[in-house]
């Protein structure tokens, strides 16, 4: 999900102010990022996109198979606008995956998340998920109205409401069905449940604005059931959580058979393809959808989308229909949209491998709707609101970010509960990359550092980092930067095969962190095992200072000359090269380079003036350093000022930087 947008532009101008400030005291200049307000076309112009009526010509499911299909869900689902609710029952089999029989059976149960202020997403988040707040007053759930086996028998008694993360009695996001026979290896069980969702107002993902909808993790969903060996596991089991304020989402694949009632006048965008065209009573109209080898389905539903269709394909894509669904407010901006799809999908399938899926749908919901905005599903994203009549970039770049989802999450499928770096992280570095190779938009990395002022572990579960500031900085900036440096380490070439060969290893598969280390390990052939413990399993940033400048007057030779001693620090984590620039009195200047695994290191300068000032990493090659202001010192400074206001400006960096946290 897309949490590093709409909430960073305040955060973006307050702090590059007090950079600027800073850094130009010690006359230390960051670079800057250009203000760009409109597209910067490198490549082909948009082309223009006509409106449509949405097409729902049958298509035929494939018979190729990219995933184990460990479920199979058949549901109808029936959407009532008078009372902003769901109506669905479905048919579940689910195959037992592992070597030993299976008892139990979890279902995930999200929406309760909603239900009360109670509930353990509502105590976390506040009621808030990134500038949305759940309204006073709209509660959404799930109730399962029944639940049997394929042969009517009634289960009901058999289910129970399990708190594993937290033991809140309050939050029912998690159920336990104990099953009468153990489902034994390789063997399948098949169960039939009703239930009825009552949707929140659209704050955080799922719920209604208006009269659009947004269903997502919207059904009782199998939990993952883990082999040995996945992600490390040493003996098999269930993988259980509860609905988090931090965290997203972790399931099998699987195929969907889904049919959707909705009122005549709606238009439907649901994750997979249609298998027949919507039937229509004049009252309701009955949509019927099919997607395999994904791991959820979600759909999006409007009487006021405007739709909007192309075919795409490249030498990487054999062939997708890329289909948006408008709010009126964007109508002009269609070919903006579509051209970024494009683009996003044609670098993304080149850097990593195929899509795929004969679809990718776009859904832009209203003005006042963020809440269902920037958010992926397997086929489906969902972009920001329609607020803004006159989008900047970040209408491309959250298109870019989402569809970039499509590969990390949707087919790398990493668990998001515990190890969500491997998905936001690496989104967001192919973001960057798309950003700028498309739109020449280059990330000001630097200033994205020095946001990172509480770091924390990468393999970390979501709801262990102590807000939602901290989560998002370290599973989405911390992150892109920790993979940004091992590319500056080994090249960009290199890392490409890296990102290319953990992609195609892992795809369908659930991998975890150590899975990519083994990868880079492979590729790179050295090993990793002091970067990925100090960046990624650990907690550190790079952190260089320039502690102490003495200078005085010495006689060599019989000429007078000037000795300058100079302390240099790490009080963060290690680099392989740390450059140090310095510059003296007359304009002469000198690099030298240190390998930074010392606690410090002493150097001592002779010349015929005093030394000026120096710098560490003054071209901004440290990708992980985030205390710039102690990378630079004067000589010149009067003493009483020799800590450079260290303390003030830090200090006023963090206030500033926490004052616009989200």
């Amino acid at each position: 999900m897309k949490t590093m947008l709409m909430q960073r532009s305040v955060q973006w101008i307050l702090v590059l102010l007090t950079i600027t400030f800073t850094m130009s005291f010690f006359q230390s200049l960051l670079p800057q990022r250009d203000n760009l307000t409109a597209p910067v076309f490198l490549e082909e112009p948009y082309a223009p996109v006509q409106d449509m009526q949405p097409d729902y010509t049958p298509v035929t499911p494939t018979h190729e198979v990219f995933s184990n299909r460990i479920v199979e869900y058949h549901m109808n689902v029936e959407y009532l606008p008078d009372s902003k609710e769901l109506k669905g029952e479905q048919i579940i089999t689910w195959k037992n995956p592992g070597t030993q029989p299976v008892q139990e059976l979890y279902l995930h149960m999200y929406p309760n998340a909603f239900a009360s202020k109670k509930t353990t997403f509502m105590q976390e988040s506040d009621g808030k998920l990134r500038q949305d707040k759940a309204t006073a007053g709209s509660f959404g759930g799930m109730e399962l109205l029944s639940i049997k086996s394929l042969d009517d028998d009634d289960l009901s008694q058999r289910i129970s409401y399990v708190q594993p993360d937290d033991g809140n009695k309050e939050d029912r996001t998690l159920i336990k069905l104990s099953l009468p026979q153990p489902v034994n290896p390789s063997h399948k069980i098949t169960i039939k449940t009703q239930f009825i969702v009552k949707l929140p107002e659209v704050f955080a993902r799922m719920g209604y604005v208006g009269d659009f909808v947004m269903a997502g993790q919207w059904f009782p969903k199998v939990a993952v059931y883990e082999p040995t060996g996945t992600r490390g596991r040493a003996a098999e089991g269930w993988n259980l959580h509860q609905y988090h304020g931090n965290s997203e989402f972790y399931a099998d694949f699987g195929i969907f058979d889904v049919k959707i009632k909705v009122p005549s006048s709606y238009i439907v965008a649901a994750t997979g393809f249609p298998i027949k065209p919507p039937s229509d009573n004049g009252k309701d109209k009955t949509y019927h959808f099919y997607a395999d080898d994904v791991h959820d389905f979600a759909w999006s539903a409007s009487p006021n989308f405007i739709y909007v269709e192309e075919p795409y394909s490249t030498a990487n894509i054999p062939g997708v229909k890329i289909k948006l669904y408008l709010d009126p407010q964007h109508k002009e901006l269609k070919s903006r949209y579509m051209y970024a799809a494009k683009k996003a999908l044609a670098r993304y399938s080149q850097w990593y491998g195929s899509y795929p899926y004969s679809t990718l749908s776009i859904v832009v919901p209203p003005e006042g709707g963020n809440g269902a905005g920037g958010m992926e599903y397997p086929t489906l994203i969902t972009s920001w609101g329609a607020g803004d009549e006159t989008p900047d970039l970040e209408l491309e770049r959250v298109i870019v970010h989402e569809i970039g989802h499509q590969f990390w999450y949707g087919m790398v499928a990493s668990n998001e509960f515990e190890e969500a770096w491997l998905d936001e992280g690496f989104t967001s570095y192919a973001e960057d990359k798309v950003m700028e190779s498309v739109f020449g938009v280059l990330p000001n990395l630097p200033v994205e550092a020095s946001y990172i002022t509480s770091p924390n572990a990468l393999q970390l579960n979501a709801w262990h980092y102590k807000n939602h500031g901290e989560y998002a900085d370290n599973v989405y900036t911390r992150a892109k930067l920790v993979l940004k440096d091992i590319e500056r380490q080994v090249g960009p070439e290199q890392m490409n095969r890296v990102m290319r060969t953990y992609f195609q290893r892992w795809k369908f598969k659930h991998p975890t962190t150590k899975d990519f280390q083994n990868t880079l390990e492979e590729v790179t052939k050295k090993k990793w095992d002091e970067f990925f413990t100090q960046y990624v399993y650990g907690k550190m940033m790079v952190d260089f200072s320039v502690d102490v400048i003495r200078t005085k007057q010495v006689v060599l030779n019989g000429t007078k000359q000037y000795e300058s001693t100079v302390f240099i620090s790490r009080r963060g984590g290690t680099s392989t090269t740390v450059p140090i620039h310095f510059r003296f009195a007359d304009g002469t200047m000198l690099d030298k380079s240190w390998d930074g695994v010392e606690a410090s290191i002493e150097y001592k300068l002779t010349h015929t003036v005093p030394l000026d000032w120096v710098k560490i990493d003054p071209a901004y090659t440290l990708v992980l350093e985030n205390k710039h202001i102690n990378n630079y010192m004067r000589t010149t400074v009067d003493p009483k000022w020799k800590v450079r206001l260290n303390l003030g400006s830090v200090e006023l960096l963090k206030s500033l930087i926490g004052w616009v946290a989200w």
